[in-house]
């Protein structure tokens, strides 16, 4: 089995910052693509951004040039930087991993149990 454990999550003003980290652990052979993604109250889940693991990138268009993916592939670990925080970021965020068990498993997707982020005044 493999566990995603967020953390970093809280209440921050408009226009701070927070630092998410999420780490991988268990039955872990490799990984593939990490990201994050958001859940708003009453809105679907949607992507937030990714990270290979050769370190490329994505992101989604609201988030660009505020936020930022990093990765430590010796700790298993993905980073969500989070600037110039606005109202309308407010969400849990869930962290996601592409992972293989073992040198025959197919990648499967693993999901965190998300972290709350509140930008209230």
């Amino acid at each position: 089995q493999v566990q995603l454990v967020e953390s970093g999550g809280g209440l921050v003003q408009p226009g701070g910052s927070l630092r998410l980290s999420c780490a991988a652990s268990g039955s872990i052979f490799s990984i593939n693509a990490m990201g994050w993604y958001r859940q708003a109250p009453g809105k679907q889940r949607e992507l937030v951004a990714t990270i290979t693991s050769g370190g490329s990138t994505n992101y989604a268009a609201s988030v660009k040039g505020r936020f930022t993916i990093s990765r430590d592939n010796a700790k298993n670990t993905v980073y969500l930087q989070m600037n110039s925080l606005e109202p309308e970021d407010t969400a849990v965020y869930y962290c996601n991993a592409i992972v293989r068990t073992n040198l025959l498993a197919n990648f499967m997707d693993y999901w965190g149990k998300g972290t709350l982020v509140t930008v209230s005044s």
